[in-house]
């Protein structure tokens, strides 16, 4: 699990409710139902309305990613290429057909079968940037998911404002409501702003940024499997896929 998601969510969720508890204020007057409901409901309605099942889908299977983040094991790639790269000097590139089945990612997979097939490099190379583009497009939807979140909520939070403002304006004559229709008006804009800064744009951001290292890894396997085809020796392989791990934002260990 990653500390640091689960710490910033407490750590804007607490530093608020401080805020407001030094103000004088309680959490009470922060619960109001009629305001999520226009707000947080409107604003489900409008992504709904926005994107297709399938790209709803791919956001909430890349929410748990902000949370337990995939692991990129930059050395165990390398050796794992390197043994490949032995393997197939030794014994030659068709030696790789059977070894493709047993490696560790989808994308090794693929490439290491084709070199073993006889395909043209470039095609090779096609085939595996369309895997990683079609990976990369999931990500992109699914971040646009909850961007697109944050970027409606504040407008639904000023037409709960609005909304909450006429119930006002049609009870001056009785005191007792004004306190409810002002509360709305005020809550429904919190909500708005909450959802949109606090949670939905950090979570996208959070999303693209956890997948940095993954794509990182992937070109790292691309560059491995044409090198083996290209006939390169082992240790300018590794040397090579080494030379990836200045650009990444982690330690090369797996641990981004």
């Amino acid at each position: 699990m990653d500390i640091f998601a689960v710490v910033g969510v407490f750590l804007g969720i607490g530093f608020i409710l401080t805020g407001q508890a030094m103000e004088g204020g309680n959490l009470g007057q922060l619960l109001q139902v009629t305001a999520a409901f226009i707000v947080l409901g409107g604003t489900t309605g409008a992504i709904v309305l926005s994107f297709p099942p399938k790209v709803l889908g791919l956001a909430f299977k890349y929410l748990k990613d902000v949370f337990m983040p995939p692991k990129a094991d930059f050395q165990g790639l390398i050796t794992e290429i390197g043994g490949f790269a032995t393997k197939a000097r030794k014994e030659g590139i068709i030696a790789l057909e059977k070894e493709a089945n047993n490696a560790s990612d989808s994308l090794l997979t693929l490439g290491l079968g084709a070199v073993a097939d006889g395909t043209d490099p470039t095609l090779v190379r096609d085939m595996m940037e369309n895997q990683v583009g079609q990976l990369e497009q999931e990500v992109h939807n699914a971040a646009k998911v909850f961007e697109s979140f944050g970027g409606y909520s504040p407008t639904l939070g000023i037409i709960g404002a609005v909304m909450g403002l006429i119930q006002v304006m049609q009870n001056l004559s009785d005191p007792s409501k004004l306190g409810a229709g002002i509360a709305v008006a005020f809550v429904a804009t919190i909500y708005g702003l909450f959802a949109a800064n606090l949670v939905m744009i950090p979570l996208g951001t959070r999303i693209k940024f956890i997948y940095q290292d993954v794509f990182l890894y992937k070109n790292m396997i691309m560059e491995g499997v044409l090198s083996i085809q290209a006939g390169e020796s082992p240790v300018l392989i590794e040397r090579k896929l080494r030379s990836f791990l200045l650009e990444s934002p982690n330690d090369g260990n797996g641990n981004g």
